[in-house]
């Protein structure tokens, strides 16, 4: 049975958990970038540059993520070390809801959508940092229900982006970081058509995740 991982939704969610350059400007219908944004909580010095790449598309995309180390001091380095050791390379965005949530970081996806497909992770749970509220572009931590997770627990690896506040879902899971650079290009990723499981029909996939100082993404931040 897949994890349910936003068990307050309507129909629930289910849990299936770079290059230091500008990208070149993209083929794909991406609305153009208004810049970087001012985060709506103190960020860390250091920034994870997400790069995404759609099918055959040659040039990846960029999005960066401002990480709440005071917020979620322990997310936040295990996120850290993760990218430092190309664990999210190769993984495909494995949940998508249009204009509401996308969700990737399970190394099970890597092969495409199958039944175990939204349940792999490192290999290890972290403690709970629930602190942050889900605000437009929070980066959070996917997690297993209440029910067999009473300590509230996150997944190790698996993380979903929020595309609108989500406020019922504050208390409830740890958000660790918030989109700082690259919405639209979530947004977009967001609408890709899906199967009956939300797994985009298209590949898509995260080709690194590096962690730089914040002044040094946002000097390369397409102009």
């Amino acid at each position: 049975m897949r994890h349910a991982i936003l068990t307050s939704l309507a129909a629930a969610i289910l849990l299936s958990a770079c290059a230091h350059h500008s990208p070149k400007p993209s083929s794909l219908p991406i609305a153009a970038s208004s810049g970087p944004t001012k985060p709506s909580a103190p960020i860390g010095p250091d920034v994870a540059v997400m790069l995404i790449k759609f099918g055959r598309e040659k040039t990846p995309q960029r999005v960066v993520i401002g990480l709440y180390d005071d917020a979620a001091p322990q997310t936040v380095e295990n996120f850290k070390t993760l990218a430092k050791k190309k664990f999210y390379n190769g993984l495909r965005f494995h949940r998508v809801f249009e204009h509401y949530l996308v969700q990737t970081g399970d190394p099970k996806s890597r092969h495409g959508d199958a039944d175990l497909t939204g349940t792999g992770g490192p290999g290890y749970t972290l403690p709970a940092e629930i602190k942050r509220p889900h605000v437009r572009g929070a980066v959070a931590m996917s997690r297993v229900d209440d029910k067999v997770n009473p300590t509230r627990a996150s997944n190790g690896s698996q993380f979903y982006v929020c595309l609108q506040p989500m406020p019922q879902l504050d208390g409830k899971y740890t958000v660790f970081g918030e989109v700082i650079e690259g919405y639209e290009v979530l947004d977009y990723l967001s609408g890709r058509p899906a199967n009956s499981n939300d797994f985009p029909l298209e590949k898509i996939v995260i080709t690194s995740i590096t962690i730089v100082p914040r002044e040094t993404a946002l000097s390369q931040a397409p102009m």
